[in-house]
């Protein structure tokens, strides 16, 4: 995945109202979109070095959009959707080697109880239904933590998932790392002990608990390789 246009350099103001951040860059200062809804906990603080895509369109109400943070040495992508869109990549082209088998993959899929999971994956005579969170929280010794909020969606997300093994279907939760400094994931049990809890639940049920990391770059991004998952 290529950044298009390239990314520029600017300086975080304030993030505020959880979609807008103020930024100063060469083109002077910017309100631009911050595409996370979460707690963004050591990748969006004030005076951290940021890179922006700058788009202005007159059908957009702001000029451009935060892509990435650079913090002690490391690149965080703050984008959430990014992370769909890495995985959309990488099983088009076999790269996670646990789901290379899929054939067939349609995204944005309809459980049949008011949710929708991210992808469902056929071929080889499989069907699989896949959940993606992208994880950006940095904890000690290059572990990362999942979510940086309490989070409901993601409890409701993993419910879909082990209803869809309950009924005999396969079902994963990928976790795709987003941050340089993180080699390692677990569920974030001090700030969300209940989905903590839930995961662990949800593993003992038969859903796949899998992450991948991307390598992240100025220009662009790839998933290049697997990393663990403590639950």
């Amino acid at each position: 995945m290529k950044f298009q246009p390239p990314l520029e350099k600017a300086l975080l103001l304030k993030r505020y109202k959880r979609f807008l951040a103020d930024i100063d860059g060469d083109r002077g200062a910017l309100t631009v979109h911050c595409a996370n809804t979460g707690a963004m906990t050591g990748c969006g603080d004030s005076g951290d070095t940021i890179w922006y895509r700058f788009d202005p369109s007159p059908k957009k109400k702001l000029p451009g959009s935060w892509e990435l943070t650079e913090k002690d040495g490391n690149l965080i992508c703050i984008n959430t959707a990014r992370a769909n869109a890495l995985v959309k990549e990488a099983l088009a082209n076999g790269t996670i080697e646990a789901l290379s088998w899929a054939e067939t993959v349609l995204p944005e899929q309809d459980d049949g109880h008011g949710s929708r999971v991210d992808f469902v994956l056929e071929g080889q005579g499989r069907r699989l239904w896949l959940e993606v969170k992208s994880v950006t929280l940095l904890t000690d010794n290059g572990v990362g933590a999942f979510p940086d909020a309490v989070s409901s969606r993601a409890l409701k997300h993993l419910d879909a998932l082990m209803a869809k093994v309950a009924g005999g279907e396969e079902a994963v939760l990928l976790f795709t790392v987003l941050h340089s400094g993180i080699n390692q994931v677990r569920a974030a049990a001090e700030i969300d002990p209940v989905y903590a809890q839930r995961l662990k639940d949800a593993a003992k049920a038969g859903v796949q608990v899998l992450a991948v990391k991307a390598n992240i770059e100025i220009e662009g991004m790839v998933i290049d390789k697997s990393v663990k998952v403590v639950i």
